[in-house]
């Protein structure tokens, strides 16, 4: 099973989710963006993330706004499952942006980064990363693959919508990058299911295919048949 969320902000009792609660080993929480746990490189705060990488089941997540970008950088970088990760602790790991990953069974492209409302305050209080936004080549990357994997996924993640989808919900409209840009041409050259995204601090479907996440859990079951008792798969 994998299970799908918004904007955690660093809010441990998120965990205690009736459907975050029902994951078991071998499952995944995604998160899309503004995890929030690595932030101050506080003793606190790597207590808090060895708990969580001690948990049954993976904890997945995208970059945000609200992340510490240079301390993120610092965690060693693997491959795992078709696409790369910083290791934060255990089975937490923040999902590099451009990557497919495979997990149950379904493919999961993900590419973070947010735009932030306040650049100057945070700025000066130094809680603001030019990495927010990716570069160029982050954004070539992201095109490769896709390319590689011939334009499909089961599902996207993201932390920032569409630029398209950023007009319907009439949010931050004159906040348009070059990151929202891609995601238009993603939206427009790719095929699948249902792309997640946070952000915007609601619960939202947008039919067709856009999810908009806060702190609802979505719910989904791996492609993968599960072996009956007795047979071999």
């Amino acid at each position: 099973m994998i299970c799908i969320t918004g904007d955690m902000h660093g809010d441990y009792s998120r965990f205690n989710d009736s459907k975050i609660g029902k994951l078991k080993k071998g499952d995944f929480l995604i998160v899309c963006g503004d995890f929030g746990f690595v932030w101050d490189g506080s003793p606190k705060e790597k207590q808090i993330l060895k708990k969580i990488g001690r948990k049954r089941f993976y904890t997945l997540f995208v970059e945000g706004c609200h992340e510490n970008y240079d301390l993120l950088e610092q965690y060693p970088e693997e491959d795992f499952c078709g696409g790369r990760v910083n290791v934060i602790s255990g089975r937490l790991m923040h999902m590099k942006r451009g990557s497919m990953f495979d997990l149950q069974g379904l493919k999961f492209f993900a590419f973070g980064g947010g735009q932030t409302k306040e650049i100057d305050i945070r700025r000066e209080s130094k809680t603001w990363w030019e990495d927010e936004l990716p570069s160029p080549e982050e954004i070539r990357q992201g095109e490769s693959t896709l390319q590689k994997n011939g334009y499909a996924a089961d599902y996207i993640i993201t932390h920032e919508p569409p630029a398209s989808m950023k007009e319907f919900l009439d949010f931050e409209t004159r906040q348009i990058s070059h990151m929202h840009t891609f995601f238009d041409a993603v939206k427009n050259d790719c095929k699948f299911r249902m792309w997640f995204f946070g952000k915007a601090h609601i619960n939202k479907v947008i039919p067709p295919r856009y999810r908009c996440l806060f702190d609802e859990v979505v719910q989904i079951e791996g492609a993968e048949p599960k072996n009956k008792k007795g047979k071999k798969g």
